[in-house]
């Protein structure tokens, strides 16, 4: 019922933007969003759309939480301000393991550029029921343009059935959408039934970007795919993905047939 309410709210908020406001935001094209994935971002019209939502889905491995982390920091050296909202990563030993790529997350908090929140699942829960909460004074006062929230499994597990699963995702991103940030949000397999919130969801988000880490004639292969990316060109083949020295970096010449 909570959940309920506060989409109903964000359903009111919305509607009271003026006729011309609306025509206005409606007309005006979005800019697009550096990802900071190495050659990405010419597979996608030049980037993300700003203020998208963006699913990154995968298994164990496959790099989810270094793709969200290498947004954020293509965001922070341009002087933007984000939060990275997380269940379940801790965050000395995340800063540690981002160091190697030479990501020095710890200097951007310090600076009051990047904002740690590691909240469990129930404070997220209120969190939407609440209408934001502390974060949305994050948002306003420090004026957060990237948001990740990693992962939404364990959030989505503290609903019993499918509609309610989907009801409070669908609330989440009607808080996103009300802080206007550019988000990425991680996610298990999509299909696993271990993991129904990515099968559940994909159908509202702006964007599902596929991350693969199978084995393939006894080592393990990594690949990328773009299953759907809003009002964006992109590329409908799956192709090769490393992590280098600077991150992960798209192969776009190899293309991968078997997974």
């Amino acid at each position: 019922m909570a959940i309920k309410k506060a989409i109903k709210r964000f359903k009111i908020k919305k509607s009271s933007l003026s006729a011309k406001s609306k025509q206005d935001l409606e007309i005006l094209p979005r800019k697009r969003i550096k990802s900071g994935i190495i050659n990405l971002d010419p597979l996608i019209d030049g980037g993300f759309k700003e203020r998208s939502i963006i699913m990154v889905s995968g298994d164990a491995g496959s790099g989810k939480t270094i793709f969200a982390m290498q947004f954020l920091y293509e965001g922070l050296k341009k002087g933007e301000s984000c939060i990275y909202l997380t269940f379940e990563e801790k965050k000395e030993m995340l800063y540690e393991d981002m160091s190697e790529f030479g990501w020095d997350f710890a200097s951007y908090e310090k600076n009051k550029k990047l904002f740690f929140l590691e909240y469990n699942p129930e404070q997220v829960k209120a969190l939407i029921e609440e209408g934001g909460g502390t974060i949305n004074q994050i948002v306003s006062n420090q004026k957060v343009t990237r948001l990740v929230i990693d992962s939404i499994a364990s959030f989505s597990l503290l609903y019993q059935d499918q509609l309610s699963r989907k009801e409070a995702g669908l609330a989440l991103f009607e808080l996103i959408n009300g802080w206007g940030c550019t988000a990425v949000i991680t996610s298990g397999s999509i299909g696993r039934k271990t993991e129904p919130e990515s099968s559940l969801l994909e159908f509202e988000v702006d964007g599902v970007i596929l991350l693969y880490y199978f084995k393939q004639k006894g080592r393990r292969i990594r690949a990328l795919e773009i299953l759907k990316m809003k009002g964006t060109k992109h590329i409908d083949k799956t192709v090769g993905l490393e992590i280098s020295g600077r991150g992960l970096a798209v192969k776009p010449s190899q293309i991968i047939t078997t997974i």
